[in-house]
């Protein structure tokens, strides 16, 4: 060995952000989040805390530590029809930036409140806040909490294929297959990823997607996902876990 490939740093291995979107939505969605948790790969999820089930979500994550929760915003949710996208609830009108102010405010303090802490990260319900004016106001809100948001942050890249719909609202199960997801472990590059999932059992929650929750829970606790992750040298990996590793604040306009 010369003394030139002494110098050379190794190269940085994968490390795999699971997180679970939808926490505290509904009792079902819950035990799938624990389950995922506790028997397969989930490290972190993201709370919806305007329901019902976010207060036995948080008590669950007061007393597991070791699962990262943010804050998913909560604006509203639309089902794909005929005539294109409809609501099936509002929150506040995603393009008046003073409704969004306000409800970002009154979500957070809501988070603080069942929590007893600040979230380790924020994304939102059907990725409102990849248009404005919610985008600017949750990157105001992740810079000053030094956490990252959803895609747009350097410390951490976003896979979103791990999700059993189309972009049309159409079912698409095969997406979310064991073998659909070996796929995307065996594409991982080297950094921090994070893996959107929403694991869920039973279907308790009128929402357009819920027969493929208990399909993701099943993929998410199959012994070859696992088995996959240790072969590829994947590191699994919390939020919170990259804030110590990475705790410099990196969000990108």
């Amino acid at each position: 060995m010369t003394v030139a490939s002494l110098n050379v740093s190794p190269p940085e291995r994968p490390w795999l952000i699971v997180n679970a979107d939808d926490f505290g939505q509904s009792i079902g969605i819950n035990e799938g989040v624990v389950e995922a948790h506790q028997r397969g790969i989930v490290t972190s999820a993201s709370l919806m805390v305007r329901w019902p089930a976010a207060v036995s979500a948080a008590a669950y994550a007061r007393d597991h530590r070791d699962l990262s929760v943010g804050l998913h915003l909560d604006l509203g949710e639309w089902e794909r029809r005929v005539d294109g996208w409809e609501p099936l609830y509002t929150v506040a009108a995603i393009e008046d930036a003073g409704a969004v102010s306000r409800e970002v405010d009154a979500q957070l303090s809501r988070f603080r409140k069942v929590m007893g802490r600040d979230p380790t990260h924020i994304d939102s319900h059907q990725h409102v806040h990849r248009a404005e004016p919610v985008a600017s106001i949750l990157a105001v809100e992740a810079a000053r909490l030094k956490i990252p948001l959803r895609e747009r942050d350097a410390r951490v890249r976003y896979q979103g294929g791990f999700f059993g719909h189309s972009a049309r609202g159409e079912s698409m199960p095969d997406a979310i297959t064991v073998e659909a997801l070996l796929a995307i472990l065996s594409d991982l590059r080297p950094g921090s990823t994070e893996l959107g999932c929403h694991p869920g059992k039973g279907e308790d929650v009128n929402s357009p997607y819920r027969l493929e929750r208990s399909l993701e829970l099943a993929t998410l606790c199959d012994i070859r996902v696992r088995t996959a992750i240790i072969d590829l040298g994947i590191g699994l990996s919390s939020f919170a876990d990259l804030l110590a590793r990475v705790p410099t604040e990196a969000t990108t306009p």
